[in-house]
């Protein structure tokens, strides 16, 4: 189903004054490759609402969660500003009816891809922000994300494995540095699947796969976690 920039505006029921800024939202870097000089990304505005985003939550979540410690702070935003949680609100507001994709793109379903519309979503946020200043922004990040948060505070939103193996971690207190490695990546620009791995000190103790780095991030701390459980050596 086509969703257009209107139906967005009145779904965030916030009225752009400078439109195009919503459409370079919605505007895939595939799109913007097919139809070079013509229009622009919505790369740049991800960059802007993904800024946005941690500081309007991280200022909500202070407020909810009084006298938590930052730990718990910390968890919860990732939670809610995770790509399957911008994904779900994504498609709530229907972003994947209205992103504009290359061809290739389109027909290899980049419109239900997770990644492409989270990266959306945060550059919707950006818009709005870039439009109409950080109080216009707020509320619709807050309108948008009510019920992620809701779950989130209450613990019954689904798990992020990064954050949940970062606290293992610093529990243990013997690993001082963490890191995400991209081993490689295949397929084409419009469907590429990443392969990650993480290390603790240099030690490989986890891999994953997915179709962004995110995802395949949060997949080789689900295995690192899993190898754990399972008694296997990790530290």
């Amino acid at each position: 189903m086509i969703t257009t920039p209107e139906d967005i505006e009145k779904k965030i029921d916030y009225r752009f004054h400078n439109r195009s800024l919503l459409i370079t939202a919605l505007t895939h870097s595939s799109y913007r490759k097919e139809n070079e000089g013509i229009c622009d990304d919505n790369e740049r505005l991800e960059f802007v609402g993904d800024a946005v985003l941690d500081c309007v939550v991280g200022e909500e979540l202070y407020r909810i969660l009084e006298g938590q410690p930052e730990g718990k702070l910390t968890k919860t935003r990732a939670l809610a500003v995770c790509e399957r949680s911008l994904d779900v609100c994504g498609k709530r507001l229907g972003l994947n009816g209205a992103i504009r994709l290359g061809v290739g793109e389109s027909q290899s379903g980049g419109s239900e891809k997770p990644s492409i519309i989270a990266d959306a979503m945060e550059a919707v946020f950006g818009a709005v922000f870039m439009d109409g200043g950080y109080d216009n922004a707020r509320r619709v990040i807050l309108d948008v994300l009510d019920e992620i948060l809701k779950q989130a505070v209450k613990g019954e939103l689904f798990t992020d494995y990064k954050s949940e193996f970062q606290e293992t971690v610093q529990r243990k207190g013997c690993v001082t540095d963490i890191k995400y490695v991209v081993d490689s990546f295949e397929g084409p620009a419009h469907d590429r699947t990443f392969h990650v791995h993480i290390e603790l000190d240099g030690k490989p103790v986890g891999k994953g796969s997915g179709k962004s780095k995110k995802s395949a991030g949060q997949d080789a701390a689900k295995d690192a976690l899993e190898r754990l459980k399972e008694g296997k050596d990790v530290f």
